[in-house]
Parts: C-alpha cells; structure tokens; sequence
C-alpha cells in the first residue's frame, strides 16, 4: 500500500455489504479519512485505526489532508459511502493527484445506494434507469429539473439521491411536480431509509402519495417506469421478458 491512497467504497454501512477487498483493505490500512457520518460508521469496526474526517463542503481538503499523509508514508484510504465513483471522492481524488504524482489513486468498488435499496424494496431497476441527486449545492437546480423531466420522458425507472435535508426540505416535492408533468399520479415509487443499517424501511407510494411524504437525507427514493409494478408488496420492473 506504500505510496498509495485508496479510494475505498464502504457500501450503505453494513459490515456484510461491503466488498472483500475493501474489508481487507481497511484492516491493513494506517489511516482512515472520510466525511464525518462515514468515518463514525467505521469506529468500532476497526479499531486501533488513524481517524481523520472534514464536515460537508470540505470535500477538495479532505483529499490534500489524504494526499499529505501518504507522503509521510502512511498507508491511507479515503472512504465514501455506496460506491467511490457514484457521487463519490473518486474523482475529486484523481483530480487533485494530479499535484501529487508520486502517489498512485487506487479505487475500490462499493455498493451504491441504487443497487443497495433497490434490494430491499424488491427489483425496482431491473431494466434501464437513471440516478439522479437533487442536492443543488454542486449542480444547478435547472439542470436537475431538466435531468428529471427527460428522464421521466424517456421512460427510464429513476433512482433519487439526496431527496432532502435540513436546508432543502421541500425537494423532493418539487421533483415530483416535475415528474407529474410528464408521468400518471399513479406510477408505483418506493423509498428506502437507512439501507443496511438499524432503522431500514421501506414503503412503496403512488407518485402523488409520494410527493406529500416525508423524507430525509438517508433515503433513497425509486420512480418506476410504465412496465413497473407492485407484487407482493415489493416494487418490480420487468427486465422485458415476454411470457
């Protein structure tokens, strides 16, 4: 691991849905660094580890603080939830080692909260789909709406990341308007809080009932597409099969 940083997707938080080499390399590793949120997921999984984490919008000085430690010659991995290249550090990462060209960016694979929740709601992505985030701290708020509204149009199932939090409580409200301009109030959506972590729900909506409910930032929202439906109570999409 000597001059290298790890770039190391930890899946939803659950020891069990996380990849082998991932594991592996957490155990092996000197130094831990990651969001604050994560990082307290790891404490006591590994024990005895260098714990170094930065608050939201301090993503660019996390990765020069994992940069800047590796060149002590520590081994050091860079955690994100879900998968490193989904709305991950990955590319942050390769971008500011472009300043460091002595030390090799490695990533390693994780679960994404796509394929984590969808999981527990049943199929919901069986054919193709689209994940959208509606966190606008990065991305304008009108490329969102736009993304959403030819997404629905395209007939894609649609996974929503970051439907809300405290400073955009009503998001997810207006995504659904967006959608409702193009899909039935009827479409079958799902939700899932907490993948793979104690509290796990999931409940499964019409997109109108959707639009009034709830929701927070460890939920990971599904619109399905026009074959999608609820069997069982678990949301299915067809793969297309014809039987």
């Amino acid at each position: 691991m000597k001059n290298k940083v790890y770039v190391v997707g930890m899946g939803p938080g659950e020891a069990g849905l996380m990849c082998q080499e991932a594991d592996r390399l957490l155990q092996e590793c000197d130094t831990i660094i990651g969001y604050t949120v994560y990082v307290n997921l790891l404490r006591e999984v590994y024990p005895g580890k260098e714990f170094l984490t930065t608050p939201m919008t301090q993503e660019a000085k996390r990765c020069e603080m994992a940069f800047e430690e590796a060149m002590k010659g520590k081994k050091v991995i860079m955690v994100c939830s879900g998968d490193a290249g989904v709305y991950g550090m990955s590319g942050l990462m390769l971008e500011i080692g472009a300043d460091y060209p002595e030390i090799e960016v490695k990533v390693i694979p994780g679960i994404t909260a796509a394929l984590s929740g969808g999981a527990v709601l049943g199929a919901p992505l069986t054919h193709d789909f689209a994940v959208v985030s509606l966190s606008d701290r990065l991305t304008p708020w009108e490329k969102i709406e736009k993304r959403l509204e030819l997404a629905a149009k395209a007939d894609f199932s649609i996974c929503i990341y970051n439907p809300s939090s405290k400073g955009r409580p009503d998001y997810l409200k207006r995504a659904c308007d967006i959608l409702l301009r193009v899909l039935p109030p009827d479409r079958i959506c799902g939700t899932v809080e907490n993948i793979g972590r104690e509290g796990e729900a999931a409940n499964i909506y019409t997109l109108q009932e959707l639009r009034d409910t709830q929701v927070n930032m460890f939920t990971t929202v599904f619109i399905g597409n026009s074959m999608t439906k609820e069997i069982g109570g678990r949301m299915v999409t067809p793969r297309g099969y014809r039987i």
